[in-house]
């Protein structure tokens, strides 16, 4: 949790903290705009018609009242207020209808927007916190290509985040198609109620989910076992997937002319594509997991969890998967695939664990002196021709002693400070401008015109505590 931060589950970030969060934002950024995805903003608000249909998580949104409407909220259908989007899922949707005829399909974009979600707060699980997306949707159709296409670009951006302490991500894929066609085949008819219990199984445990599939999905505690055996199931490939996935219809009588096996080999080829697919570009950084379930009721194929080596306890800190019927005007569908990173979660996780920290809280390179205050415009004008140039540039805010000056540079970082030459003789500075690196102490004659800074203190940088 960011230090300071007053309300729980909304942080605030320092200034160098900021500084981490920012280099994260734009390097995953980079990550997508580089793999051709497009940039997009949505509003924060949806009505609530939108959000509650959503899954278990439209349970935790925050509806908003103007003040003069507190005590008479009641008077108005939830379906008619509006509430804070808790993901940039629902928002695309919308955003897609609304403005399909302006887009070119497949419309691929990224975004990168705070979200609110009403959840229990804990260390690195907000209520406020900014994702990172990236969706692909068709008009009418979309091609499979895209579920292996996606994950590889997410664990391509979290590969860049290593160099600020980020441990190894690999993402674990599963098919809701395989697992629904699984469960008709076992006689089981609640698939959505199934699909969200078996979800909690990394949270509570086999026994636990066991418990609630049998009190809450109307399962035997046979049906219920045998939903577990399929959630530990794993594969090196696709053809030990299938191997392992027919002898375990075997096992529970479900015959592979049946209606339901059909259906979960539409879902299990798809998932061995996206296996083999990955492993020939980046092996090891997609598996096959069969326990993945996602809660959330619109995914309708494929679905992802990324996991970080030696981070456990974050849970699962990118997330997404396939979704056919989120959008669609009239018989128009709008078919989809996206992930999504908690970017806050990953931050605090580099701030507080990893050890990342800024190497200054200005983004400044450079402060420029003040002798005097008659001098200011002198000083003003050296800043503004080394920002012309693209060098960040402060001004000492007051003419105090040049070791006063000094300490403010160091106290933000700024590694350089720049004495303007002192023609009037009244101060103490010389007849020329000089520069100093205030953190090696050299100090040389300099122009505004054509001086650079060295490129190790051109810019704030991201280091890791040794």
């Amino acid at each position: 949790m960011a230090k300071g931060a007053s309300i729980s589950g909304f942080p605030e970030w320092l200034p160098s903290e900021r500084v981490v969060e920012q280099r994260v934002i734009d390097t995953v950024r980079k990550v997508f705009e580089l793999n051709g995805f497009i940039g997009i903003e949505t509003r924060a608000v949806e009505e609530g018609s939108s959000l509650l249909k959503k899954g278990e998580t439209s349970k935790e949104i925050y509806l908003l009242s103007r003040l003069q409407e507190v005590g008479h909220e009641s008077d108005t259908p939830i379906e008619q207020r509006l509430g804070l989007h808790f993901d940039l899922t629902v928002p695309l949707s919308r955003y897609v209808v609304e403005h399909s005829g302006q887009l070119t399909f497949p419309f691929k974009r990224w975004q990168i927007q705070k979200v609110w979600r009403g959840e229990r707060p804990q260390e690195g699980r907000f209520r406020e916190f900014v994702q990172a997306d990236i969706d692909v949707i068709g008009n009418g159709e979309l091609e499979d290509h895209y579920e292996v296409e996606l994950p590889l670009v997410m664990v391509q951006a979290l590969e860049e985040l290593r160099r600020f302490g980020l441990p190894k991500a690999t993402v674990h894929a599963n098919n809701r198609k395989l697992s629904e066609g699984f469960y008709r085949g076992l006689g089981l008819t609640d698939v959505e109620g199934v699909l969200r219990e078996i979800d909690k199984l990394d949270k509570i445990g086999g026994d636990e989910v066991v418990k609630l599939l049998v009190s809450e999905c109307g399962a035997s505690e046979a049906q219920a076992r045998a939903c577990l055996e399929l959630a530990e199931l794993t594969a090196a490939n696709g053809d030990e997937l299938h191997q392992k996935f027919d002898e375990l219809c075997a096992k529970h009588g479900i015959g592979t002319d049946s209606d339901a096996y059909k259906f979960a080999i539409e879902g299990l080829d798809t998932l061995a594509m996206i296996v083999d697919e990955a492993a020939a570009i980046r092996p090891g950084s997609v598996i096959a997991d069969l326990k993945i379930a996602r809660g959330l009721d619109y995914y309708t194929g494929s679905v992802y969890e990324t996991f970080l080596e030696g981070a456990e306890s974050l849970g699962s800190i990118c997330s997404g998967g396939r979704y056919d019927n989120l959008a669609s005007q009239g018989n128009r569908k709008y078919p989809g695939v996206g992930l999504s990173i908690g970017l806050s979660r990953l931050v605090s996780y580099m701030l507080h664990t990893a050890g990342a920290h800024a190497s200054r809280v200005s983004p400044a390179s450079v402060m420029v002196a003040v002798w005097n205050e008659g001098d200011r415009l002198a000083s003003n004008h050296i800043a503004s021709q080394l920002r012309a140039r693209g060098i960040a540039a402060d001004v000492a805010p007051k003419a105090t002693k040049l070791g006063k000056q000094i300490h403010y540079a160091d106290r933000l970082g700024i590694p350089y400070v720049w004495f303007p030459a002192d023609a009037a003789g009244d101060g103490e500075g010389s007849a020329r401008d000089e520069v100093k690196n205030i953190v090696t102490g050299e100090q040389v004659a300099a122009d505004a015109t054509s001086w650079r800074p060295d490129s190790v203190y051109a810019q704030q940088t991201v280091n890791l505590d040794a």
